[in-house]
């Protein structure tokens, strides 16, 4: 296949979705990942693309402001916050209750860890957060301190996603962050759009403990980018939905401290 072909095809994917794999690529493309990642380099060069761990995203006129204009991939906020709410209100207090005063936690963004609020209650936190579902409502909350990342807002999310490289999230260190998934299995935590990807491997970087909360549903699926291998996580919390057989897989992935919480409690 002529380099000129190779680099049909890798457009076209970013035409499509915006963001493509290495590993989408390498289905796609008859060549060697070593000549694919060539093609890549040389797009870059040419301004058609923006290389990204992982895969590549699609260079648009002006950026960052159709960044903040598109949908996120995935079911929006508003219409995932009532799914299965029982079993992430059960996941988040326990989560809630992992929290010290006076103690600095990053908190994702997402609906499990958005439940979280209600129950941090007069906890003294310094809390970053990319969620301004989050920010709100820890605002009435006078003891807690909040941090936010720069970057373009995600409405639909009501999210703040900064580009792959950049530089001017705040100077913080946490003791624990709190982390959603798209989906979990023995191969690591998924999510489904390259932005949130990069958005939870920087909070990975700036933190001691890592606490996946997920409700068993994200158990039972592991498609999209891979955000991290169970050995970057230290404790999930999930509920008595999942499946046990799950359960022991992620276990035996490496993912030793699981914690099992009953929505009806």
């Amino acid at each position: 296949m002529h380099a000129a072909e190779r680099e049909e095809i890798i457009l076209e994917a970013l035409r499509k979705k915006g963001f493509t794999t290495y590993r989408h690529l390498e289905t796609k493309v008859d060549a060697s990942p070593a000549t694919i990642r060539r093609d890549l380099v040389r797009l870059e060069k040419l301004g058609k693309i923006t290389r990204l761990h992982g895969g590549a995203r699609a260079v648009e006129p002006e950026d960052s402001t159709s960044r903040a204009l598109r949908s996120l991939e995935g079911t929006p906020f508003e219409k995932s916050l009532e799914i299965r709410i029982g079993a992430k209100r059960a996941i988040a207090k326990a989560a809630a209750q992992l929290c010290r005063n006076s103690e600095g936690v990053i908190i994702d963004g997402g609906t499990t860890t958005y439940q979280m609020c209600e129950f941090l209650g007069d906890t003294e936190l310094q809390v970053l957060t990319n969620s301004l579902h989050i920010v709100t409502a820890l605002l009435q909350q006078e003891t807690t301190q909040l941090l936010v990342p720069s970057g373009p807002i995600f409405r639909e999310q009501n999210i703040i996603l900064a580009p792959a490289g950049e530089k001017t999230m705040p100077n913080f260190h946490a003791s624990k962050l709190f982390l959603g998934a798209a989906a979990v299995s023995p191969r690591g935590i998924f999510q489904t759009d390259a932005l949130l990807v990069a958005s939870q491997r920087r909070f990975l970087e700036r933190t001691d403990e890592v606490i996946l909360v997920v409700d068993s549903s994200k158990l039972e699926t592991s498609s999209g980018a891979i955000v991290c291998e169970l050995d970057q996580i230290d404790r999930m919390i999930t509920d008595s939905g999942a499946d046990p057989a799950l359960i022991a897989q992620l276990k035996e992935a490496g993912l030793e401290q699981i914690d099992i919480v009953d929505p009806a409690s």
